[in-house]
């Protein structure tokens, strides 16, 4: 009888990478007979606790001792979905054949700096590359979020309402107040504004000026799965280049998503979508202005603040009409 092949799967952060992984693992769980574990950092466990696909868990918590924990769980090939010199440090520690992702630096630096694009394809795409040796093909069934019921929230969520996440890793990343604003206030339908603590005060000051008083500021108030289950609900989400972006791809949700200092040229935009998506760009260039879009080459607080409110409006209404 042939031995069990045993997998150790590593993606350390953050909730959008963690979550564009899933299509590769539960490709690998259902195409080998293998048991598949996942190391992540402790913080994310969430985003694949409830995932089917996943045999095992491992947490950075601790690295003193996460060492001697996979090395005796005797894996039989590592597959580094992050490549960094964390990642590589324990693949050197546990002398196990491993396949790691290309990071594509060259590629990436073209693109930002002189806009040739050579990626033309989209990050699940490069994961896949890790598992040819396995003869893995990509069964095109999107990404996985397994949503848990949060009943506990208090709203209701079976009533019409839109969600938003208005946050963003950096400011040249975010919508500004008034873009929100402007398209809130002509909006008939309550809204759920999505973000995590240091958004608090802006969807305060957005729900302040705003003449839409059906608002509800959930930032810094929900789980990551609690904020899935308003999104799951809602008619239609909303969202800035965010990892929430990622989990909303996985429900039966039509996305809009806004683009600034980031592009999707990156590759890093909406992986199959399970409903329609509409991808706004501030500036009609494909060029990314950053990696990570922490610097404008247009507008120092960031070129998503040129995307218009009313075209953001025109697009809701195509949407839900």
């Amino acid at each position: 009888m042939q031995k069990q092949l045993k997998i150790l799967f590593i993606r350390f952060s953050s909730i959008g990478d963690i979550i564009l992984t899933t299509p590769i693992v539960r490709c690998v769980k259902l195409q080998v007979d293998a048991q598949v574990h996942f190391l992540t950092k402790k913080k994310y466990n969430s985003l694949i606790e409830n995932n089917k696909y996943i045999d095992k868990i491992y947490l950075l918590d601790n690295t003193k001792t996460i060492y001697s924990q996979l090395e005796k769980e005797g894996y039989d090939y590592i597959i580094d979905l992050h490549n960094n010199l964390r990642s590589n440090y324990i693949k050197f520690k546990l002398s196990v054949k491993s396949f790691s992702v290309s990071k594509n630096i060259l590629e990436r630096y073209l693109l930002i700096n002189f806009g040739i694009n050579r990626l033309n394809n989209h990050v699940v795409n490069r994961y896949f590359k890790t598992v040819n040796f396995l003869n893995i093909k990509n069964d095109n069934l999107g990404l996985d979020y397994f949503v848990k019921d949060e009943k506990k929230i208090n709203y209701d969520y079976k009533k019409d309402y839109l969600s938003w996440c208005i946050g963003g890793t950096y400011e040249q990343k975010k919508l500004s107040i008034n873009q929100i604003k402007d398209v809130i206030d002509k909006v008939d339908l309550p809204i759920v504004l999505l973000a995590g603590d240091n958004e608090k005060a802006y969807a305060n000051d957005i729900i302040r000026i705003s003449k839409n008083k059906n608002i509800t500021n959930f930032c810094g108030k929900l789980s990551i799965n609690e904020s899935a289950y308003l999104i799951k609900h809602s008619k239609l989400f909303l969202t800035n280049d965010t990892g929430m972006m990622h989990i909303a791809s996985s429900l039966d949700i039509p996305i809009i998503s806004f683009w600034g200092c980031t592009k999707p040229s990156l590759g890093f935009f909406a992986y199959q979508p399970k409903k329609s998506i509409i991808n706004m760009e501030s500036i009609k260039s494909k060029r990314p202005c950053s990696k990570h879009g922490s610097n404008c080459r247009y507008k120092k607080e960031g070129c998503i603040k040129t995307i218009p409110s009313n075209e953001i409006l025109e697009n809701i209404n195509l949407i839900l009409d």
